[in-house]
């Protein structure tokens, strides 16, 4: 396939972010890592830690579910068990990437690969803490497609105060000034996140909208 060859149709591929935010007397930051520069997708971009669901994802046990709220917005669009795999995913991918657990202490039954350091650490996922930010699905037309839902958590919500770690996935993984973040080498949707986590976290919350392309412009409308 060449450069100018159209891309078969591919259906977007449920995905998953989380955006751990920490506040303080200056201001927001949040957790970001960059992209290794081995990556086909968007290689050396700083992004929040997440990425596709998987299977187990469906399954996991929990410590708590999603939040009322949540799970209503979510299930506009799309059913509950994948929306509660999309957040499952979150969570899982933050602690694959940072080490860094949403979660409480619980004794966790999965015995698939993805939830050893779970088992590790004898923790169960806590959806309780997340709040949706927005979602964005890849145009149509490129060689990988994603749906992805993009959470948000603070800091209060971590099974402790450890320090971030760098992994395989993500390098120089740190918390981030907010103004500073927008300033870094971000893929385009990243932006747009930013954007959206101003506008739906308090004092002023307001509807959670998603972005997608329509007849090769991208729009952004409400869930």
């Amino acid at each position: 396939m060449t450069d100018s060859t159209p891309a078969p149709y591919l259906r977007p591929r449920l995905a998953a972010s989380l955006i751990l935010t920490r506040t303080h007397s200056t201001g927001m930051d949040v957790l970001m890592g960059r992209r290794s520069a081995r990556h086909v997708f968007m290689p050396n971009k700083y992004v929040f830690p997440g990425g596709r669901v998987d299977r187990a994802d469906h399954t996991a046990p929990l410590a708590a579910d999603l939040s009322e709220d949540v799970r209503t917005a979510m299930t506009r669009v799309i059913p509950e068990n994948r929306a509660r795999a999309a957040a499952v995913a979150a969570v899982r991918e933050t602690a694959e990437e940072t080490g860094l657990f949403i979660a409480r202490t619980g004794a966790f039954r999965s015995r698939h690969a993805n939830w050893q350091p779970f088992r590790r650490e004898g923790l169960a996922p806590d959806l309780s803490g997340l709040q949706l930010i927005t979602r964005a699905v890849t145009p149509p037309g490129r060689t990988r497609r994603f749906d992805t839902w993009f959470f948000t958590a603070d800091a209060s919500a971590l099974a402790d105060e450890r320090a971030p770690t760098p992994s395989s996935e993500l390098e120089d993984v740190r918390w981030v000034p907010l103004e500073e973040a927008r300033t870094l080498d971000l893929p385009m949707v990243t932006h747009f996140v930013l954007s959206e986590l101003d506008r739906v976290t308090p004092p002023e919350p307001q509807p959670v909208r998603w972005m997608r392309a329509v007849r090769g412009h991208m729009v952004v409308d409400p869930i």
